[in-house]
């Protein structure tokens, strides 16, 4: 059988290249003392790149970083049959917006048929007589005596007996392309492979694998299975879900930071899990002997908290910042366009403002609605009074309090000869001494009448932080607004 295999190798595609496309980055970290680690992420492009295909590319990544090693990114489209027309790009194209070079096949892991061997013992004239009849066989491995028990580092000592259970298995098909199995085992031993991290689903595979490098008299990879990724209820990650494609979350304004952090949280592999670990914590902290055979139970309800946290870590960040004000003031031109009444609101100094001020001014334990968790939530609904004017009207202020003229003249008073030095803190101050001087106002009606005036909403963030948002010379021209209507 090795005999035939390596004659395979010989002929037909480079060995080095069996899975055909090799779609390869290398991020070269150095070498560990002894042997130098080297992993490789090589699924098919048979699917766009998913949450659970991020989270294996990542360990397998973070390992690499952990033990100054290599890692590879691998494309084998051997099943060219399930193809899928740009699912290569977006694997790759994901993968880089994540920070992290790999990809990903979604395999179903089923009860496999097996083979009964009939073509394993024809006769030179029976073999003869099929190749008329079909010039384009499958070449399948024979298989001969037990398979070998190994050790996976994960899961400890296992054994699939492949023979008894599936039978000779193929390993070129009619079509000429091998199949992963053979793909995978050639590919990762031409590239120097030392450890492979996959799926557990692949570890009923991992037998078959054994033999055929044995078969080749080649020294095998150290085997490293990672659970299963899980919806919080246990039920498997499917693609019909819909929202757990990485363009899904790049297009809804989720940090590829936060995604790293929510499914490595979720899983065993680190001392301790905590929120807000970047891609260099992750590597400095991973420790592979600490992953256990327990599935990970995903809770994408927690993703909008595990974003605010870095986030809010991108703007303490002077240079971050400055990235985020021009994404924001694009999302701001998409998002209103011709309905912006002033270019101003473009300013970069008054987008960081903006970014700032629902960022820090309110405490999170107080008012955690009012914070955002994503860049997109400021050209929301209810934030767009930030970039447009509300069509606001004398009769929907005159429904909360008869003394709309009264309380907008005595504001403007209290703004007059103001600038942006203004805080939510002295305005806080300010507009509770109005409400108390004015006879037969509740601070409640007061403050309601303000947020309708200058957001035309019911509800939002305090009255004294759209006020400093918006600037002391927007505020006066809103309010000047209501009082000529």
């Amino acid at each position: 059988m090795a005999v035939l295999l390596k004659r395979l190798l010989q002929t037909g595609r480079p060995p080095a290249a069996l899975g055909r496309r090799v779609g390869r980055r290398e991020a070269s970290l150095g070498t560990d003392p002894g042997a130098a680690v080297r992993v490789r992420f090589a699924p098919s492009p048979t699917g766009f790149l998913h949450l659970g295909g991020l989270r294996t590319a990542l360990y397998n990544y973070i390992f690499a970083k952990k033990h100054q090693g290599s890692f590879i990114l691998r494309l084998e489209d051997t099943d060219q049959t399930r193809l899928v027309p740009g699912a290569a790009e977006n694997i790759e194209d994901m993968l880089e917006w994540a920070g992290v070079n790999g990809t990903y096949r979604l395999l179903c892991c089923l009860l496999p048929h097996r083979y009964d061997n009939r073509c394993r013992n024809l006769s030179s004239v029976q073999v003869a007589q099929k190749l008329a009849t079909d010039p384009k066989p499958a070449v399948r491995f024979r298989l001969e005596g037990e398979t070998p028990a190994f050790q996976d580092l994960v899961y400890g000592w296992n054994r699939h007996e492949v023979a008894s259970v599936e039978g000779d298995p193929v390993i070129l098909k009619s079509d000429g392309f091998p199949t992963y199995h053979l793909a995978c085992v050639v590919d990762d031993h031409h590239m120097g492979i030392s450890h492979v991290l996959r799926g557990s689903e692949w570890l009923v595979s991992t037998s078959k694998h054994l033999l055929l490098y044995q078969a080749l008299g080649w020294r095998p990879p150290h085997f490293a299975h990672l659970p299963l990724l899980l919806n919080r209820d246990g039920s498997k990650l499917s693609k019909r879900q819909g929202d757990i494609f990485l363009e899904h979350f790049a297009a809804a304004g989720f940090l590829p930071d936060a995604l790293l952090d929510i499914i490595t949280n979720c899983g065993s592999g680190f001392a301790e899990n905590q929120m807000g670990r970047t891609l260099p914590e992750l590597i400095t902290q991973f420790d592979l002997t600490r992953i256990t055979c327990h599935s990970a139970l995903l809770d994408l309800e927690k993703l909008p908290e595990f974003n605010r946290l870095h986030l809010r870590r991108l703007v303490s960040e002077e240079t971050q910042r400055r990235q985020l004000v021009g994404k924001l003031q694009v999302l701001v031109e998409e998002a209103f366009g011709s309905q912006l009444q002033d270019r101003h609101v473009l300013d970069p100094a008054y987008v960081e403002r903006i970014i700032l001020l629902r960022q820090v001014t309110v405490s999170d334990h107080l008012f955690p609605q009012h914070h955002i968790s994503r860049l997109q939530d400021l050209v929301s609904p209810a934030h767009s009074y930030l970039w447009t004017r509300p069509a606001v009207g004398r009769a929907q202020l005159g429904a909360i309090s008869e003394k709309v003229d009264v309380i907008a003249e005595r504001v403007l008073g209290l703004l007059e000869g103001s600038d942006t030095s203004l805080t939510q803190d002295v305005l806080n101050r300010e507009l509770k001494k109005l409400s108390e001087s004015l006879e037969g106002i509740k601070h409640s009606h007061m403050m309601k009448l303000l947020r309708v005036a200058l957001s035309g909403q019911l509800q939002g963030p305090p009255v004294a932080e759209m006020m400093v948002s918006l600037g002391p010379k927007e505020v006066r021209q809103r309010i000047q607004k209501v009082l000529s209507s």
